[in-house]
């Protein structure tokens, strides 16, 4: 390990330098130059590159567990213990998570449903559970807000709406997206908070006349919505904390790629079991028929 800083850091100090600091010999390290790589170095090597890769190409959002798991599918051996240990020989180290706030007006006196979820955000089958909130995204031109629904079986995000204000239509154009893309299913549960918008004339008429179910959680408590939650925190970590956005346009692009071409297909999900949420409902044939 001496030889190796050594080497890594040849062209910042002297040889001699840190061969004297680090109390082994130059002709130790040169010897150690000479000799040829381990079968384990040789391993290492290979394996630095993989890892790499995947984590340029998923722009830093990956650390060890889906790193692992995207090699072991490409049929890599590797543990996570061991691609974590390389990761940190590497300096190579995931976006780090920021305090998200949550946002909701809840201050109103429109009739609520009742909880029909529970903090159960498991789900057994596609369109059985869907759950639906609001965030928001600075941009130089102002306030762009996002609505999403999202299907808890698989965690796609199934429906979306940005707009720039936060009126009833950003949750019922979300909605009537879901729907649509969804084939109209009936009896689905749809969760959300208790915000204005979810508890406006026109959302409960849509739910109304699709035969949906309608569920809202506590007043203030942000766990009951968790899993929409956990996305918008996913992508202000991974998107929106990363960039500045000029126009809502800018962001409205950026958002867009992010769900549909990225968090769909290509991401992870560690509660389907490290699968993309495309792939875990075609293997499982959610949709079938």
């Amino acid at each position: 390990m001496r030889y190796r800083f050594v080497d890594t850091h040849k062209k910042v100090w002297p040889i001699n330098l840190m061969c004297r600091v680090l109390n082994v010999s130059r002709g130790g390290y040169y010897g150690w130059l000479d000799r040829p790589p381990s079968e384990r170095a040789k391993a290492n090597a290979a394996l630095d590159e993989q890892i790499k890769r995947v984590f340029r190409l998923h722009e830093r959002r990956y650390g060890a567990p889906r790193i692992t798991r995207d090699l072991q599918d490409n049929e890599i051996p590797c543990s996570r213990k061991r691609v974590a240990r390389r990761m940190r020989s590497l300096g190579l180290r995931a976006l780090q998570s920021r305090k998200f706030k949550v946002t909701t007006d809840s201050n109103h006196d429109k009739p609520v449903a009742k909880d029909l979820i529970n903090q159960d955000f498991s789900a057994s089958a596609a369109n059985e559970k869907w759950c639906g909130d609001i965030t928001y995204i600075w941009t130089d031109e102002g306030w762009l807000y996002l609505a999403v629904m999202m299907d808890l079986y698989s965690r796609m995000i199934v429906g979306w709406s940005m707009q720039r204000r936060m009126k009833q239509d950003l949750v019922c154009d979300a909605l009537s997206m879901a729907l649509f893309r969804r084939q109209f299913p009936k009896d689905t549960i749809v969760h959300s908070d208790r915000g204005s918008q979810y508890c406006s004339k026109r959302y409960q008429k849509l739910i109304e006349q699709h035969s949906l179910r309608c569920s809202m959680g506590r007043r203030a408590t942000c766990y009951d919505n968790a899993a929409c939650e956990s996305f918008f925190h996913t992508l202000k970590v991974e998107l929106v904390y990363q960039r500045r956005f000029r126009t809502r346009q800018e962001a409205r692009t950026a958002i867009f790629k992010y769900m549909e071409t990225y968090y769909n297909r290509l991401r992870r999900h560690s509660s389907i079991d490290y699968a993309t949420p495309e792939r875990f409902e075609d293997s499982k044939g959610a949709l079938a028929g």
